[in-house]
């Protein structure tokens, strides 16, 4: 399926005449807007769910229904944030000749919608992450205009998706325009290089994510890109908590490296374990007891084939739990020193059911173990209160690595929420000072402004002197 040139056009320069009215919205008509669209979707819940399930071997209960009830969620608590207001970040300094650095002008700083946004759709979570998903709900409450590259895994389900939610934003009076569906890469690339598209996110493969990126930054003015790529999530054990609940770990660690058939961004790919720590035949058994499960598509099949394939043949490792199934969760172990000379295929996440024990033999090889990875989105750490003097060396390292630590908890399952950080340096995004996830997700498609010296009356409302949105700001210093 590929959107033809004409109509391609005919969405872009839609999306970008519906720039301006939409920029002027309110917070609260936006606000109302997610609102219906969230019950729409939830409406449909009847046709959607199983129309997912046929495109995507994902089950429906309670995989995809849970998965839809995140997706109207994020939704509604992005209405939040606009009813809410501290998103626009208003910020009013009033004239004042006795300012330390000279006499100071009248400036007041607020955000503006960043414009027409390019949303590339993953596969692996056909609602949360698509048509409909985290990017989506944050651009169009940012007030830009949304195009959405659907992904080929599922484009039954995005084209209806996106049927849904025109009708949605249609009915409650958006502008016509902010809000389309596109197909196809060719079509997703020549959206890229569209002048009128102002910025793009993307979740997925390394790969095409940073083909992508580059597109965007070889354009003559290039974009902002938030992509969201490939992750490790090391897990690390401190020996402690190997004696106080070891079977527990191990049980944890299956379920979550198995959970989704693998296919979660936030799958823990490495488990750092010391020499001695005993947990093989738990390990063996665990994951010996989950079956195989087809993944999402063809060309993630043969990748996860191909890429447990060419760690299960590395001189280095060894096969723990593997069976002739090439789909069959598989775990492997290495030795620290021969992961750090182990090469690139072993610190690249293998998208699917398939992890790798790292064993260190003391806390020296640990720190230097940790300072070898590759960033990614999350690290996670199993210790003991009594090791708490253990891990506070390792914090430095480990918040250079990733986005969001964990403590004795498990990666998998990216809550929704306003203190959420979905994002990590390279190759996690693209833009590591960004979150894909949670309310702080709006951040990327704004921009700030400042006025200075401008009339009251030609000011965004969000700055006017009697506030006139009754907004949380910052006014002389001090909170309002």
């Amino acid at each position: 399926m590929e959107t033809d040139p004409t109509d391609l056009s005919r969405i872009i320069d839609a999306a970008a005449a519906a720039a301006g009215p939409l920029a002027d919205s309110t917070p609260a008509e936006r606000a109302r807007w997610l609102s219906h669209l969230a019950a729409a979707l939830d409406a449909a819940a009847d046709e959607l769910v199983p129309l997912a399930a046929a495109e995507t071997q994902l089950p429906e209960t309670p995989r995809l229904r849970g998965e839809l009830a995140r997706t109207t969620f994020q939704l509604s608590l992005f209405a939040e944030v606009l009813t809410d207001g501290e998103f626009l970040r208003a910020t009013v300094d009033h004239a004042d000749p006795q300012w330390p650095m000279g006499p100071r002008p009248d400036i007041r700083r607020s955000v503006v919608p960043i414009g027409p946004t390019l949303v590339f759709a993953a596969s692996n979570f056909p609602f949360a992450f698509s048509v409909a998903g985290g990017d989506t709900a944050a651009a169009l409450a940012a007030g830009c205009p949304v195009v959405l590259k659907a992904h080929p895994g599922h484009p039954r389900l995005s084209t209806r998706t996106g049927q849904l939610v025109r009708a949605a934003l249609r009915e409650t009076g958006a502008p016509a325009g902010i809000f389309d569906v596109i197909h196809g890469v060719d079509a997703g690339t020549t959206a890229l290089r569209h002048p009128a598209i102002a910025a793009a996110a993307f979740t997925g493969s390394v790969p095409g994510g940073r083909a992508l990126f580059d597109i965007a930054n070889a354009r003559p003015r290039p974009i902002p890109f938030y992509g969201e790529l490939g992750s490790v999530n090391p897990v690390i054990v401190l020996p402690n908590a190997i004696r106080v609940r070891g079977q527990q770990i191990v049980d944890g660690f299956v379920g979550s490296f198995t959970l989704g058939a693998g296919q979660f961004c936030t799958k823990p790919g490495l488990l750092l374990l010391p020499t001695e720590h005993g947990l093989t035949e738990a390990l063996r058994t665990a994951v010996g007891a989950v079956p195989a499960r087809p993944l999402l598509n063809d060309r993630i099949t043969h990748g996860f084939r191909t890429g447990v394939t060419r760690l299960r043949e590395h001189p280095s490792v060894t096969v723990l739990s593997a069976t002739d199934d090439p789909l069959t969760p598989t775990l492997l172990r290495v030795t620290a020193a021969d992961f750090h000379d182990g090469g690139e295929l072993l610190h690249t996440e293998c998208f699917g059911p398939a992890a790798l024990v790292v064993e260190y033999a003391n806390s020296t090889e640990l720190q230097a173990l940790l300072e070898t990875l590759e960033p990614g989105l999350t690290a996670t750490v199993f210790a003991e209160d009594s090791e708490i003097d253990d891990v506070r060396p390792l914090l430095p390292t480990l918040t250079t690595l990733a986005g969001r630590l964990v403590w004795n908890d498990w990666p998998t399952g990216v809550t929704v929420t306003w203190a959420q950080q979905h994002g990590g340096p390279y190759p996690a995004t693209t833009a590591p000072t960004t979150t894909s996830v949670g309310t702080a997700a709006i951040d990327r498609f704004l921009r700030p402004v400042a006025w200075q010296g401008f009339p009251d009356r030609l000011l965004p409302p969000a700055l006017r002197e009697n506030n006139p949105w009754r907004l949380p700001r910052r006014v002389d210093g001090k909170r309002d």
